[in-house]
Parts: C-alpha cells; sequence; structure tokens
C-alpha cells in the first residue's frame, strides 16, 4: 500500500491518505495562497515530510507547503513510467562516424523521482529515443569515459579523454563530441587544446545548462548543433558548444582556450572573452564569424602530449592578503603559480618576500588579470615592474584558468624554466592574441549579426 505513496512521509504522506489521492493522481490542489493543477510526484527518499511535489501543466515542477493546503481533489490518474525510449541507431553509410565520450554531464536524462536523481541517457539507441534528429545527421557511436561530476574531473580525466580521442582519430572518425558538466567545461576544453594538438577533425564538448526533465531544457538543441559541428564542420579545433542567446535560436562554438563559464544558471552561459566565437550553428547551417580557424583535414596525424604537472596553484588575490598562502605553497613542494592579480596586474607589497622566496626556489610563477578582459601590462607602475624583478612573467591576455593548465602541461615538458617560460608565452591554440576585437567585451559577441545591428543603430 505504502507504494502508491512513493517517498512520502510523516505529515505529508497524512496529508495524501487524508484525502485519499496517491503518487501519479491527477489533481486540483486548494491552498491559502490558491488553486493548482497538476500530477503528485514521487518525492526524494531523502526529502522533507513538509511538501508535496506537483508536476504542473505547464511542465514546470512545483513544491507546496502541507500547512497551506486545505484540500486535495483527484481528478484522474496514469501511473507514469519515466523509462528512456530506445530505438536501434539506424546505420547510413553515406553519413560521417561521430564519437561521442562522456564524462559525466547529463545531455540527454530521465528523472529518478525516487532519489531525484538525474539518470543519463547514453547509449546511441536511448540517444536516438530521445533525440532523433542524431540520426538525421551521423552515424553515432557511443562510449562512457567516466561517470564524475564535472568538479570532479581532474588530470586524470584530462589524461584519458586525451589519450581516447587519439584513438577514435585513428580509427578514422569524422568528427568528436564530449558530453561534459558545464561548470569545469572549460578547464577541460583549455588542456584538450594543449594535449590535442593539429586535430585533422572537430573536437566538441557539450553540456546542459537545464536537466531534459525540464520545458526549458537546452540538451538536446546542445546535442544536435555539437553533433552536427562535428560531421560537417571543417572546424578542426576544440570547442564548446552551447547556447548563444537565451532564446532557442543557435548555439555559438567557442574556441577552446578563449571560453569561460559566465552565469550560474543562463543557458547562454559561456562566452568567449577577449575574442569573438569562432561560429554559429543551429540545425540548418553553420556561419563562421572568423576565418583563422584550423580546418579538417583527411589524414589521421594528430599530437597527442598529455604530460602534466599537477602542483600547480591559482592564487586571486585580495585586499590584505598574506603572504603564508604562498609560503604555504612553496613549503608544500608546488611547483607553479597563477596568480590572478588587481588592474594591470598587481599584489601588495606585503607578498613580496614570499614571492622572492618561491623564486628561489624555482618555483614558476605567471600573473594573470582577474578582470578576465585585457592584457597583464607590468611595465606601467613601479608595483608591477617590482613584482616582475621577483620573479613573476606577465602572462598577456591569458585567461587565469587557461594559464594554469597551461603552466601544469608546460611544467610537464620541462623543469627548465627558461622552457617553460617559452612554452607559456608562445601560443599554441589561440590561448594569447595580439589585440582584442573592439566588439569582444562583454555581451558584444562580435560577428554575430543580430548584435552587430544592435550596437551599429548606437554608432551612426
Amino acid at each position: 500500500m505504502s507504494d502508491i505513496y512513493k517517498g512520502y512521509r510523516g505529515e505529508a504522506l497524512s496529508l495524501l491518505k487524508a484525502h485519499g489521492v496517491r503518487v501519479w493522481s491527477d489533481v486540483e490542489v486548494q491552498t491559502t495562497h490558491g488553486a493548482f493543477k497538476g500530477i503528485i510526484l514521487p518525492r526524494s527518499e531523502t526529502a522533507d515530510d513538509k511538501h508535496i511535489v506537483l508536476k504542473l501543466r505547464n511542465g514546470y515542477n512545483v513544491g507546496i507547503t502541507v500547512a497551506t493546503i486545505t484540500s486535495i481533489k483527484e481528478i484522474g490518474y496514469k501511473e507514469a513510467h519515466y523509462k528512456i525510449p530506445e530505438k536501434e541507431f539506424p546505420y547510413d553509410p553515406a553519413k560521417p562516424r561521430v564519437k561521442l565520450f562522456g564524462t559525466g554531464g547529463t545531455i540527454a536524462s530521465r528523472l529518478d523521482y525516487r532519489t531525484g536523481a538525474v539518470i543519463p541517457a547514453f547509449t546511441p539507441g536511448e540517444l536516438y529515443g530521445s533525440v532523433p534528429e542524431l540520426a538525421d545527421i551521423c552515424n553515432l557511436e557511443t562510449e562512457k569515459l567516466y561517470g564524475v561530476f564535472s568538479e570532479n574531473m581532474g588530470p586524470e580525466q584530462w589524461i584519458g579523454t586525451a589519450r581516447a580521442i587519439g584513438r577514435e582519430i585513428e580509427k578514422g572518425v569524422q568528427g568528436i563530441v564530449i558530453g561534459h558538466g558545464t561548470d569545469t567545461m572549460h578547464h577541460t576544453a583549455a588542456i584538450l587544446s594543449f594535449m590535442v594538438q593539429d586535430s585533422p577533425v572537430p573536437i566538441v564538448m557539450v553540456g546542459s545548462q537545464r536537466s531534459s526533465d525540464r520545458p526549458s531544457s537546452d540538451a538536446a538543441l546542445n546535442l544536435i548543433n555539437a553533433t552536427k559541428t562535428a560531421a560537417e564542420s571543417d572546424i578542426a579545433e576544440v570547442m564548446i558548444c552551447m547556447f548563444g542567446p537565451t532564446s532557442d535560436q543557435y548555439d555559438l562554438l567557442h574556441r577552446g582556450t578563449r571560453v569561460r563559464k559566465m552565469h550560474s544558471s543562463y543557458r547562454s552561459t559561456f562566452r568567449t572573452i577577449g575574442d569573438i566565437p569562432i561560429a554559429m550553428v543551429s540545425r540548418d547551417w553553420i556561419i563562421p564569424l572568423r576565418d583563422d580557424y584550423k580546418r579538417r583535414r583527411s589524414d589521421r596525424n594528430v599530437k597527442i602530449n598529455t604530460a602534466f604537472e599537477e602542483k600547480v596553484s591559482i592564487v586571486y588575490y585580495y585586499p590584505n592578503m598574506k603572504p603564508d598562502i604562498i609560503d604555504s605553497l612553496v613549503d608544500n613542494g608546488y611547483r607553479g603559480i597563477i596568480i590572478a592579480g588587481t588592474g594591470l596586474g598587481h599584489v601588495n607589497k606585503p607578498l613580496y618576500p614570499a614571492l622572492r622566496r618561491a623564486r628561489e626556489k624555482g618555483i614558476a610563477m605567471y600573473m594573470t588579470v582577474q578582470t578576465l578582459w585585457g592584457y597583464v601590462q607590468m611595465y606601467v607602475y613601479d608595483t608591477g615592474r617590482d613584482i616582475m624583478e621577483l620573479g613573476v612573467v606577465p602572462a598577456s591576455n591569458m585567461l587565469p584558468e587557461v594559464a594554469y593548465v597551461k603552466l601544469g602541461w608546460a611544467l610537464g615538458q620541462t623543469t627548465d624554466l627558461e622552457e617553460v617560460k617559452e612554452i607559456m608565452l608562445t601560443p599554441i591554440a589561440g590561448e594569447i592574441t595580439e589585440r582584442e576585437p573592439h566588439n569582444g567585451y562583454l555581451i558584444y559577441q562580435g560577428g554575430i549579426p543580430e548584435v552587430e545591428r544592435f550596437v551599429s543603430s548606437y554608432w551612426k
């Protein structure tokens, strides 16, 4: 009997029993705040007993406090089975082969209401059942590399992913898609840009800001556009493919070393920083916004270099920062430090002795700017010159996270600090640019037609 009250207990369970309704009942709920219509959903086994959950007619879920409910009337009942539809993915010899790697991000998914967890669709059959448009684009093959939240991605997973990419390129795939959680996707995109060089095919990272059970989910469109890019685009670089505007119009393709997640919840969270995106992509077209990208090739040659030094850190400077922050890194054997400094690349004078000690210990230190946009300019003020004398090297306009992974990669190649410096300051994958475009700042994602029209309307 208790099975019809899946997950409910205490006050919420008593309320359902008192009104003779069950989970999956279609109900009208009267509350002290108004009326609601929807389906009673199961609750997670770890949830509280103070709410019932309804799936409203518009597809959104809402929690209603038990104490506010005055009546519940059942107007229908149909038990739901949230199973991902699975169909055999059709093979078409005329279509390109695309490999989808999974690392733990949920591209297509269903919600397990018993635990509240999102269960990803991943096999070709599951993905075809969830996003049938994929079969119009390619012959899709899938492989689950990892099953971790993106905050748990690190050198082990980066190295494994880079090697897996190399194997698939040798096998002849025409493109690669990597499903990844959005929180650290820009870190992984950056390190793969260094570990996988001169790829002959597109390498497209993709995720979703909102899970597939939500009407506003961006999962399907992102996956369709990423797969189209991998199968059809001539852009042979590591890219991130995510929403351009907040509406379901198109995705942007961001270079892996110039992109950053910039909003915690917007679907259009990823932005190219200090530059413009590579291209726009929709179900029907791919429109380049620039022409300096690396082109697709027919050969299978690719450079995989996964050497990486893990003892590297980012230090975000703040007023009144104490030198023990730097000293602790020195004492714990760190070999590299990236500083996100204020303004043009500054820190306070109390840090100077610690920086000098780090230099004497042979620690590689590089300065970036916490403003994200703009270049390190340490020759402008005495402060910057003093910091350089202490061994801190300006890192041009590399983003702090990009500088972090590049320094780890550079220290994996050599222990010679001059060689490390040459690697760090030599552009490899667009991580350093000669200049920033006038239309590359903040919302002005330069080159996008509607943005250009908007900006031009104010500059006549």
